[in-house]
C-alpha cells in the first residue's frame, strides 16, 4: 500500500505539526504531547474533551474549538492515548467548572481515560464521563466488550459541546449525555480493507466484487460479506438494521450522518444520502438534520457508515444547528 509518509513511526507527530501549521489561529498543541487544545479564551465553563487512536481524521482534533471540544488527545495509529496524555488534556482544558470526557467503547480507551479521570480527581479536578457505544453491527468485537463507539460519537461532541458553551453544569451535562447516547445508533460497510502505516498487508481483504457489512473503524470484522449491490440496496440494509434497533417511536424525527471512511468520494456519499432520504420518506420518517462527509475515517478504507439520532429532545436539534469554530465540523 502506497502512502505519503516519511518515517511511519513519526507519522502522528508530523501530522499534528502539520495540523498546527495549517490551523494555528484555532488550535495549539501542548508541547511534547498528542494533545490538541483550542485557543479560545477560557470562560469558566465545563470543558469537554475526547480522543482516541489516530487514523480517524478529522476525528478527534478536527472538532476542537468553540462550541465543541475543548481539547482532543491523539494516540498512535489505532491505539488509545496513554493516561498521562489524557491527564495532560484534562489539566490544560479545565476552566474551573469540571471536565467531561467523551469515551468511545474500546477496552483501551475506557481503561486509560478512567485511569486519567482518577488521577485528575486526586489533583482536585471534578471529572465526569460517558461511554459511547452506537455501533449496532455486532455486540462484541476486537477491542470491545459490547457495542463499539463509532461516528455517532461526533453527535455527542456537538451536543455536549453546545451544552457546555451554554453554561450547563457538569452534573447537567452528565444527565444529558446519559439520555443522549441511547438515542444514537450507527452501522457501516466496507468496500476495501485498511492498511496502517508501515504495514504491508491490509487488515482484511475483499474481492473486487465484495463488500462487508458491519465493519469497525479499525478494520474489525463485520457480520456478513456478499457481492457489491446498488447504493439503494446498501442503504436499505443499513437503514433496516438501524430502524429495527430503534423500534417503534412515537415521534418520527431524526438527524442522520453519512460518514465516509476515508476512501469514498463525496459523489458516492451524496448518492447514498439521497437513497437514505428516499427510503426514510417511504417509511414516513423525517430527517431534520443532515451531516455528510469524511468525519470519522479509517485511514484509506473505502466505505461509509450511517448514523441516526432520534430527536427525542428539542435541545438536540438546537445544539446540532448551533455554529461552531472548528477545523472540520
Amino acid at each position: 500500500m502506497k502512502k505519503i509518509v516519511n518515517d511511519p513511526t513519526n507519522i502522528v507527530d508530523e501530522m499534528l505539526k502539520g495540523m498546527i501549521v495549517s490551523h494555528s489561529e484555532l488550535i495549539q498543541r501542548v508541547p511534547e504531547t498528542g494533545v490538541i487544545q483550542r485557543k479560545a479564551e477560557k470562560t469558566g465553563k465545563v470543558a469537554v474533551i475526547s480522543g482516541g487512536g489516530s487514523g480517524h481524521e478529522p476525528a478527534h482534533a478536527g472538532f476542537v474549538g468553540e462550541g465543541m471540544l475543548s481539547a482532543a488527545v491523539c494516540g498512535e495509529v489505532f491505539t488509545s492515548p496513554t493516561p498521562d496524555q489524557i491527564l495532560e488534556a484534562i489539566k490544560v482544558a479545565e476552566e474551573g467548572a469540571g471536565v467531561f470526557l467523551v469515551i468511545k467503547n474500546y477496552s483501551g480507551d475506557i481503561m486509560n481515560f478512567e485511569m486519567a479521570q482518577e488521577l485528575a480527581e486526586m489533583e482536585g479536578i471534578e471529572v465526569a464521563s460517558v461511554v459511547v457505544d452506537d455501533d449496532v453491527a455486532v455486540e462484541d468485537s476486537l477491542y470491545t466488550q459490547g457495542k463499539r463507539g463509532v461516528a455517532g460519537t461526533l453527535f455527542v461532541h456537538k451536543i455536549l459541546g453546545y451544552a457546555a458553551q451554554q453554561g450547563q453544569s457538569i452534573a447537567e451535562i452528565k444527565e444529558l449525555a446519559d439520555k443522549l447516547v441511547p438515542n444514537i445508533k450507527s452501522i457501516g460497510l466496507a468496500l476495501t480493507g485498511v492498511t496502517t502505516p508501515g504495514s504491508k498487508q491490509p487488515s482484511f481483504i475483499l474481492g473486487d466484487d465484495e463488500i462487508e457489512y458491519g465493519v469497525g473503524i479499525h478494520g474489525e470484522p463485520g457480520y456478513r460479506r456478499e457481492k457489491l449491490q446498488s447504493s439503494r440496496d446498501l442503504a436499505e440494509e443499513l437503514l433496516t438494521k438501524l430502524t429495527d434497533e430503534f423500534g417503534e417511536k412515537e415521534e418520527k424525527n431524526f438527524a442522520i450522518m453519512v460518514n465516509g471512511l476515508g476512501g469514498t468520494p463525496l459523489m458516492e456519499q451524496y448518492v447514498f444520502t439521497n437513497d437514505v432520504y428516499t427510503l426514510m420518506k417511504e417509511q414516513n420518517l423525517t430527517i431534520d438534520y443532515y451531516k455528510i462527509g469524511n468525519l470519522m475515517t479509517s485511514l484509506e478504507m473505502q466505505g461509509l457508515s450511517l448514523t441516526m439520532l432520534y430527536l427525542e429532545d428539542d435541545f438536540y436539534i438546537e445544539a446540532l444547528q448551533a455554529p461552531v469554530t472548528t477545523i472540520s465540523w
